[in-house]
């Protein structure tokens, strides 16, 4: 089993920071990506950013500019520094890695974390 424990959420002014890490553990093999989604209430889970095990990233047109996705391959964590924070960013933040287990037959897995709230207000 992959498990993803988050950390770093938290409450914060408009215009200020927040780092999320999410640290993967268990019977990992290999990971080929990571991300975050987040899921404000009443709205859908949206993507926030990916990067895959090459470092390429993507991000939403509503985060590109202020937030950056990193990874620490030998610690299997993805970070997510989250600068100009806008109350519009308010939401659980959750964490999503996909690859292979190392078990017989070196299954696929797609994990999720449980979600870390951010909340971005006055």
């Amino acid at each position: 089993q992959v498990q993803l424990v988050e950390s770093g959420g938290g409450l914060v002014q408009p215009g200020g920071s927040l780092r999320l890490a999410c640290a993967a553990s268990g019977s990992i093999f290999a990971i080929n990506a990571m991300g975050w989604y987040r899921q404000a209430p009443g709205k859908e889970r949206e993507l926030v950013a990916t990067i895959t095990s090459d470092r390429i990233t993507h991000y939403a047109d509503s985060v590109k500019g202020r937030f950056t996705i990193s990874r620490d391959n030998a610690k299997n964590t993805v970070y997510l520094q989250m600068n100009s924070l806008k109350p519009e960013d308010t939401a659980v933040y959750y964490c999503n890695c996909n690859g292979r287990m190392r078990s017989y037959g070196y299954p696929t897995f797609d994990s999720w974390g449980q979600g870390t709230q951010v909340t971005v207000s006055s």
